[in-house]
């Protein structure tokens, strides 16, 4: 092995084990949820105050001091006054509950029971049967651990349905069994352990999800596809977080193959991929902050044979274009990017990211439309207490991406995990519109969200046209004069509204009632339909985001 290769892995497993084993008291006790844009939301009025200078765009947070004060005030907040030990674990508790000086212990049953009708061009009653459960320990003020698992069985309306049979995934949760009468059978995890080693860094160890931005959407890494096996450091040093994060991915894509004769067999499993990720923040004032986010994608096999995890991109500092760079034929796919956020007024903060696929100086500003100039962005504003009204929240952004950005020669070291993006679920060669609103009364929570979007399919005749970040970027059949939402052009109208009064604040127990509509039209030789009117009414729970708005 070259001796610069055995130095780098040498030196980089001394760095992980002095970050391990150095720690000094850390204040206050620690605790974790899983991300979910709705709970989130929430906080906006402490985490996006001037008044603060919280770091806000990694997410999930590492709860502890004021922000845990603050989730555990969501979760204590409207009690149902009984001293009834029934009526008190159904409203106001964990169904079991333990609060010892030394730890604390929770755990939940999670039900998820949906009904509802179709209405629109393919008419159908649709039901989702979740059983779950769910716990939580937290030892002193060091460690915490989050555990969840879901066995769900479900029918979906047309659209979700057409998504879930080409990708065998139900969207943003896992692989799903096809089974008849448009059945899907499937299974849901979530585990992340936290282990806060003093106030200057913390680590965590997971098969979640992780999100990097102020947005619903991200352009740079967000919590649309499945959950993976990751390891992040977050470490915080003033007013400079930085968080370095690597993952093992699934890709059923590309199944693993036969050593003995490369055919792929029914038992040899799916194919995996890497992923490692660095983000820097700096709160430039209470007001102002600015992000450097990267990453690089790599395969587990290639034409060369097993790679598995590769220790050059060990290190957890922003150097890995220069690691990369370093391998003259390297075939990963590297992505840099920007975010940032202003605090406006009081209670309004303007936000954007930027990512960069790929650039060439002398096409990128020529206008011509140069396929390989790849590049997404995002623009948004967000507010809370909106007209002086108390937990109204609201959320409008723009994002797009160009054709053929987070695909790369190979769909192995593409940026998607589990067969779905790693970033906004449109992939590229798009441009959306996208709102939300809420409002918290008492136990009542109030929901709405419109979105638009336009899409560049394929051709009929299969020509790639950018849309599929499956494909490889170099059979585009333009090298000039590609633009936003060429090929056959997909316009989405998408809009839902939902109600729900929470019975238990705790793991977000509630009654719901939703009504969804959208639209949308391919404009392929003969046009393409498909209209959705979604009534549903359910006793549902846990704070998971679940993405129904393709």
């Amino acid at each position: 092995m070259h001796k610069k290769s055995v130095a780098l892995r040498k030196y980089g497993m001394l760095f992980l084990a002095f970050l391990m084993f150095y720690t000094n008291p850390s204040s206050g006790q620690v605790t974790t949820l899983p991300y979910s844009p709705h709970l989130y939301q929430k906080m906006d009025d402490l985490m996006y105050s001037p008044s603060t200078r919280y770091h806000t765009a990694i997410k999930p947070y590492i709860l502890k001091d004021a922000l845990k004060v603050k989730m555990d005030s969501i979760q204590s907040s409207n009690p149902y006054d009984s001293n009834n030990w029934f009526l008190r674990k159904i409203f106001n508790e964990h169904l079991v509950q333990v609060e010892k000086e030394d730890y604390t212990f929770y755990a939940d049953f999670l039900p998820d029971m949906v009904i509802g009708k179709d209405l629109g061009t393919t008419e159908r009653n649709t039901w989702i049967n979740t059983r779950g459960i769910q716990a939580g320990l937290s030892i002193k003020d060091k460690f915490t651990l989050y555990t969840s698992f879901y066995e769900n069985q479900g029918v979906f309306p047309d659209y979700l349905d057409q998504y879930i049979v080409e990708h065998e995934v139900v969207p943003g949760q896992a692989y799903t069994n096809l089974k008849e009468n448009n059945k899907k059978d499937w299974m849901y995890v979530t585990a992340t352990m936290v282990y806060d080693v003093n106030k200057y860094l913390n680590v965590s160890l997971g098969y979640d999800k992780a999100f990097i931005g102020d947005g619903y959407r991200s352009m740079l890494l967000s919590d649309f596809s499945s959950n993976f096996a990751n390891l992040r450091l977050t470490g915080t040093v003033g007013n400079v977080q930085y968080a370095s994060i690597w993952g093992y991915m699934n890709d059923p894509v590309n199944p693993r193959t036969s050593l003995i004769d490369g055919t792929v067999g029914d038992r040899l499993g799916d194919g995996a991929k890497w992923g490692a990720f660095q983000y820097l923040d700096w709160n430039v004032t209470n007001r102002f902050s600015v992000g450097l986010f990267q990453s690089v994608i790599w395969a587990n096999y290639d034409d060369a044979g097993r790679r598995g995890f590769d220790f050059a991109y060990i290190f957890p500092v922003i150097v890995t274009r220069a690691i990369e760079r370093n391998n003259r034929t390297s075939p990963d796919k590297m992505f840099v990017g920007l975010n940032s956020k202003y605090k406006v007024l009081n209670n309004l903060t303007t936000y954007g990211q930027f990512m960069l696929g790929e650039f060439v100086a002398s096409e990128f500003f020529s206008g011509k439309g140069y396929a390989r100039n790849k590049f997404s962005g995002q623009i948004g504003v967000k507010g809370f207490d909106i007209f002086g009204v108390k937990n109204l929240n609201f959320l409008t952004e723009y994002n797009f991406a160009r054709p053929y950005m987070y695909a790369h020669i190979r769909s192995a070291s593409n940026y998607s995990n589990n067969a779905e993006p790693l970033a906004h679920p449109q992939g590229a060669n798009f441009r959306e519109v996208v709102g939300l609103a809420n409002y918290a009364w008492k136990r009542w929570n109030f929901s709405l969200q419109g979105m638009i979007y336009q899409k560049g399919l394929d051709t009929e005749d299969g020509l790639n046209m950018g849309g599929d970040i499956f494909q490889d970027y170099r059979t585009a059949p333009n090298e000039y004069g590609n633009d936003i939402g060429q090929g056959v052009k997909n316009n989405v109208f998408y809009a839902d509204a939902k109600v729900a009064y929470v019975l238990n604040p705790k793991y977000n127990l509630r009654l719901e009632a939703g009504y969804t509509q959208r639209y949308a039209k391919a404009h392929y030789e003969t046009p393409e339909v498909n209209k959705t009117n979604w009534i549903t009414f359910g006793l549902r729970s846990s704070f998971r985001a679940i993405y129904n708005d393709l």
